[in-house]
């Protein structure tokens, strides 16, 4: 008879993994947590005099209509103007603003001066700006430095262009020079001949006028197209990005916002900061 085998059975115990990953989690879950607490008081502190003119703290008067209709772009509108605030600020406007109450143009929000306006008065090469002509006029008479800037269609004749806005547009003294806003690529022509185009367009217009013209158009298309091959020419650039508070050295004005509140104008309009005071503005003005 077989032996019988008696072993003795054992059970195996796994002690249970610690719970490392969980606290690992819990743990980077709180730092995220504290650095967007500290992210936001740093914001708010940074813009605490934006927002206290957003809300209004800055005054003794109750929120009125106007004070909660205010928005967050404000914020950042003040902020600028706050780091810009010895620099000359103006305004851009066309058809689109509709009729400017021009006696009324004084103020932005109606604490900064104004001190000058560029104005729309051509648009490729067969179109004016249904309000130039009242515009120019009224802007010249409340006493308000002016400007007129052509925009600029990529895919139509440059020379005809030229000659429309100087068909236009007759620059008295104390005028600013003309400028020539290009914002598209061309859909037709390579970027080279655009150039060529461009180039062609600023020529004829400074021979006519006997003054350099100013380039408007976007930072990146400014960065990307026109700032090596065109750097014998001053720029205004637009940039509504929320981080930029200042303008850069290289920039001759700086659009910096286009949702901007203005007595006599309805609706949004453009603020723009010369890289310079009042003084020096009226020095690149027509003689």
């Amino acid at each position: 008879m077989a032996k019988q085998n008696n072993r003795r059975k054992t059970t195996t115990y796994r002690k249970p993994k610690k719970k490392a990953s969980t606290f690992r989690k819990k743990l980077i879950k709180n730092a995220i947590l504290v650095f967007f607490i500290l992210l936001f008081f740093g914001i708010t502190y940074h813009y605490r005099d934006g927002l206290a003119y957003y809300f209004s703290f800055k005054t003794d008067k109750l929120l009125d209509k106007e004070a909660r209709e205010k928005r967050l772009s404000d914020v950042r509108n003040f902020q600028v103007l706050e780091k810009n605030e010895s620099k000359a600020i103006g305004i851009d406007v066309s058809e689109y603003q509709g009729e400017v109450e021009w006696d009324e143009v004084e103020t932005l929000d109606g604490d900064y001066q104004l001190s000058f306006v560029f104005i729309r008065a051509t648009v490729g090469n067969d179109r004016l700006d249904k309000r130039f002509k009242e515009n120019w006029r009224n802007a010249k008479e409340n006493k308000i430095i002016r400007g007129a800037y052509h925009y600029y269609r990529p895919n139509e004749n440059s020379i005809e262009q030229a000659e429309l806005f100087i068909k236009t547009v007759r620059l008295e003294q104390g005028d600013l020079p003309p400028v020539l806003d290009i914002e598209r690529l061309p859909e037709n022509q390579s970027v080279e001949r655009l150039k060529i185009g461009l180039r062609r367009w600023l020529t004829k217009v400074e021979e006519h006028y006997q003054v350099k013209p100013i380039i408007y158009t976007g930072e990146r298309y400014y960065d990307d197209f026109l700032k090596e091959e065109f750097s014998d020419y001053l720029f205004w650039i637009a940039n509504y990005n929320f981080y930029r508070e200042k303008m850069k050295e290289d920039w001759l004005f700086w659009q910096f916002t286009e949702k901007a509140s203005v007595s006599g104008i309805k609706g949004n309009v453009d603020v723009n900061i010369f890289n310079g005071d009042l003084q020096q503005l009226q020095f690149i003005t027509k003689e």
